[in-house]
């Protein structure tokens, strides 16, 4: 009988919950249900365990000059320790590493995510344990919306024309490291009020399609023994 499948959700506040609100905040959280991952867990059902790591504002790899808690590159090897051992590792982000201190364009952005996809390949052992690393799916975050409060706006000039971009480089940064894809945008647009955040139909969405994905990747085959794996490889 085959083991349950483990699942670590690695994102921003559009896998944290971040209700969307017309002032931008304060806010609040969706419940587990209304989030894409928990979409996700109840399309996936049985025999799956999801685990979220969303921090709202989280980038790749980029230090944010007011909250040194935020690049995504120093926390993911201490959360993968953390949660082993793991069959998979979907990661959604890019869309804070557009705004516009961060200087960075695409590819750059596409550059940082695939840090994060080597933390995530060469994870195998852990502390103290024989695991063997996960396999990883990189979820391209669907572009912005007009943004309608001001404030917003400028923390991510000209974030537009570049999370259109996000999903093409993601693709070949994928394919050049053998990981999986899956780009947002090709199942929802960005719905919310705020122009930036998810709606409960898109978190629903989102998470369908990711869990047809995810079977795609690390399936329901009663013959795949959680040990028997080879890292970075693909089912899909």
């Amino acid at each position: 009988m085959s083991e349950e499948k483990s699942i670590l959700c690695y994102g921003d506040s559009l896998t944290w919950g971040w209700i969307p609100v017309e002032d931008g905040s304060p806010t609040q959280r969706y419940p587990f249900s209304s989030r894409w991952t928990g979409a996700m867990a109840k399309e996936l059902g049985p025999g799956y365990r999801v685990i979220e790591e969303g921090l709202s504002a989280r980038t790749t790899s980029a230090d944010d000059p007011n909250d040194p808690r935020l690049n995504g590159s120093h926390y993911l090897p201490t959360a993968l320790a953390s949660h082993l051992p793991l069959d998979l590792v979907i990661i959604m982000l890019g869309t804070n590493d557009t705004k516009p201190f961060f200087n960075r364009t695409p590819y750059d952005i596409a550059y940082g995510m695939a840090k994060l996809v080597g933390q995530v390949l060469s994870s195998a052992g852990g502390i103290g344990t024989p695991y063997p690393a996960p396999k990883c799916l990189v979820v391209a975050p669907p572009p912005l919306a007009p943004i309608p409060h001001a404030y917003f706006e400028g923390m991510f000039g000209g974030g537009h024309a570049k999370t259109a971009e996000l999903a093409k480089q993601y693709e070949a940064m994928a394919d050049f490291m053998k990981i999986d894809f899956l780009d947002a945008g090709s199942f929802i647009t960005t719905d919310g009020c705020d122009g930036i955040h998810f709606t409960p139909q898109n978190n629903c969405d989102l998470g369908k399609a990711i869990a047809g994905k995810v079977k795609e990747i690390i399936g329901d085959d009663a013959s795949q023994l959680h040990g028997a794996r080879v890292a970075g490889t693909s089912l899909s």
